[in-house]
């Protein structure tokens, strides 16, 4: 058997030597981020962390979290460095967590995260102290559950966003109807929100490509107007919103999409194909539908 000294690193130099590549690895695997504690972990001293911090080997994320070799985290690495900054059982939540499941579009300049126990928030990172943090892996992150998220951001955002959510869920095909109800309750901030926009559930404000479209739902809906199909093709054009049986389409023209004469020229020439196929095509614009509501009504029930 080989001596045990020759299966030894000798001297601070190759002890650091493994020590760094040890946090190489553990950084990898977590979006270019690491904790004090597993960097403490991986061999390293405080003093030695001091130097590396000094020598721009690690750069301080947080409180106790640092990027390893640079400073520009991609979104994901500041994810990550949040969630280590919140400790053990930590979980992406409410705001954060919707967008992370991709049921909000945007993500909230302020992150969100939940963790079973008491820690500091900071000015770009809110944490919420939970008895339990109800939490699953998705794409790689310890996130809150579908049920819970829809829970906790029912208090904080408007309706028709609550409603989407739930529309956006039900097309990711990541919504439990029923384990949402489960988790409604007396006490349960955003129980009351949440159980409104489950009897008002609409799947198909999920297939909406912008906020007109969304108005434009919302007006038809609100008005008694069976809703269409939304952003279908026909004749081999995507259309805004179509009543088959009525062969009727409607066109929305945002102001961006459909200013300037080539725009104009594009949507007459559509306007044309689609008449031929057999359709009657209405256009109403942002101004008609948000401050004209009831002559869209009008024009759109006659067409009907």
């Amino acid at each position: 058997m080989a001596p045990m000294a020759e299966l030894r690193p000798t001297g601070t130099g190759a002890r650091n030597q493994k020590a760094s590549v040890r946090v190489g690895r553990c950084a990898g695997r977590q979006r270019g981020v690491i904790s004090w504690g597993q960097l403490v972990r991986c061999g390293l001293g405080k003093a030695t962390i001091g130097r590396w911090v000094a020598a721009g080997r690690l750069h301080r994320v947080h409180p106790g979290v640092y990027a390893v070799g640079h400073r520009a985290l991609s979104t994901e690495g500041g994810l990550m460095a949040a969630l280590l900054y919140a400790g053990p059982g930590a979980a992406l939540s409410h705001m954060t967590a919707a967008w992370w499941w991709g049921l909000l579009r945007d993500l909230p300049a302020q992150l969100h995260l939940s963790v079973a126990g008491r820690r500091r928030s900071l000015p770009r990172v809110r944490v919420h102290n939970s008895r339990s943090a109800d939490r699953v892996f998705h794409r790689g992150l310890p996130v809150a559950t579908v049920p819970r998220t829809l829970l906790d951001i029912a208090p904080h955002v408007p309706f028709a966003t609550l409603r989407r959510t739930l529309a956006e869920a039900e097309y990711q095909r990541v919504l439990d109807l029923d384990a949402v109800a489960a988790t409604l309750g007396r006490g349960h901030r955003g129980s009351a929100a949440l159980r409104r926009a489950l009897t008002q559930h609409s799947p198909r404000l999920a297939q909406t490509l912008s906020v007109l479209e969304e108005r434009f739902l919302a007006l038809c809906e609100h008005s008694g107007i069976p809703l269409p199909e939304v952003n279908p093709k026909v004749a081999g054009l995507m259309v805004d919103a179509l009543w088959r049986r009525q062969r009727v389409i409607v066109e929305l023209d945002g102001h961006v999409a459909h200013a300037g004469a080539p725009a104009i020229e594009r949507d007459r020439g559509r306007d044309l194909k689609l008449r031929a196929a057999g359709f009657v095509v209405l256009r109403y614009t942002w101004q008609q539908v948000t401050r004209e509501p009831q002559a869209v009504v009008a024009d759109l029930r006659a067409a009907l």
